[in-house]
C-alpha cells in the first residue's frame, strides 16, 4: 500500500536499558498544537458544510458529555476512531476484596478502531537521526505505584529521568520544579529535592488537586562550569493526572 503521509521521529536514547549503548527509542516529531472542538468545527466549516460553526460547535460538545456519562455509566464507546471501555486496575487480593483507591484506578482502555487501523497503514515513518543532546525529560515514575503512565500521587515521591535537569542553583528563585494545571496555575514542589542531578531529580509532589497537571523543570544548570545566564523552561510534553476522575486513556 502506498504511503499517504509520514510521521517524522527523532531517535533519542533509552535511559532505562544503561547496560546498551545503542539503544533508542523513536519520538515523533509533532507539528501544529493540539486540535480542540473549536478546530474541528472549523475544519468542518471550512469543508463547506452548512451549518453554522456555532452549531457544530455546539454538537461536539454534547457528544462529549454524552461519551463522558456514558463511559461513566460502565458502558464502552465505539465511533469512527477508537474504542474505549471502562477499566479497573491493581491487584486484587481474594475474590471479596473491597475496591480501595488507594490500590486501585479506575481509568480507561482505547484501541483504535478498524477505520483508524487502515489509516495508520498508510502511515509512513522517516527517521530525522539522532535528537539533539540538549535537555529533556525523558520519564516520569510514582513511586508510590512504580506506575510511569502519567498518574501522580499528591504528598508522594516522583522520580524525573532525562539528561541536563538538574536545579542549579537550588533555592534560587524562579527555579525548581513547577505542575501547571489547566487554567496555567503553577504549584512548585516546596520540598527539599532527594536527589538532584543532571539525569535524574526525585522529589515530593505537593498536595495537587484532582485533575490534569503538566509538568515543567526551570533551571540554570549548564554541563559546563559557568551556568547559563537566563533559566531555562523544560516541559514534559506527556499530560500528568491526579485522581480517579482524570485517569489517561491507554
Amino acid at each position: 500500500m502506498a504511503k499517504k503521509t509520514f510521521w517524522k521521529v527523532w531517535l533519542r536514547r533509552n535511559l532505562l536499558t544503561k547496560d546498551v549503548e545503542n539503544d533508542f527509542l523513536a519520538e515523533v516529531s509533532t507539528t501544529g498544537g493540539t486540535l480542540r472542538n473549536e478546530d474541528l468545527a472549523a475544519r468542518i466549516v471550512a469543508a463547506r458544510s452548512e451549518l453554522r460553526l456555532e452549531t457544530i460547535l455546539s454538537i461536539l460538545t454534547m457528544r462529549d458529555e454524552i461519551v463522558r456519562d456514558t463511559l461513566a455509566q460502565g458502558t464502552a464507546v465505539q465511533d469512527g476512531c477508537a474504542r474505549m471501555a471502562p477499566r479497573v486496575s491493581g491487584n486484587w487480593i481474594g475474590a471479596s476484596h473491597a475496591f480501595d483507591p488507594a490500590v486501585h484506578k479506575i481509568g480507561l482502555d482505547m484501541a483504535p478502531s478498524a477505520e483508524m487501523r487502515a489509516v495508520l497503514e498508510t502511515v509512513g515513518v522517516e527517521v530525522l537521526g539522532e535528537k539533539d543532546s540538549g535537555a529533556y525529560i525523558g520519564l516520569i515514575t510514582d513511586v508510590t505505584t512504580g506506575k510511569t503512565d502519567g498518574t501522580i500521587t499528591p504528598d508522594e515521591d516522583v522520580i524525573v529521568t532525562g539528561d541536563k535537569i538538574k536545579i542549579a542553583p537550588e533555592g534560587e528563585a524562579g527555579l525548581g520544579v513547577f505542575f501547571v494545571n489547566e487554567s496555567g496555575a503553577e504549584t512548585q514542589v516546596t520540598h527539599k529535592l532527594t536527589e538532584n542531578n543532571p539525569k535524574k531529580l526525585i522529589f515530593r509532589a505537593p498536595a495537587l488537586a484532582d485533575g490534569v497537571w503538566r509538568l515543567n523543570i526551570v533551571t540554570r544548570f549548564s554541563k559546563s562550569s559557568t551556568l547559563l545566564q537566563e533559566p531555562r523552561t523544560i516541559p514534559y510534553e506527556f499530560p500528568l493526572t491526579v485522581g480517579q476522575q482524570a485517569q489517561p486513556v491507554g
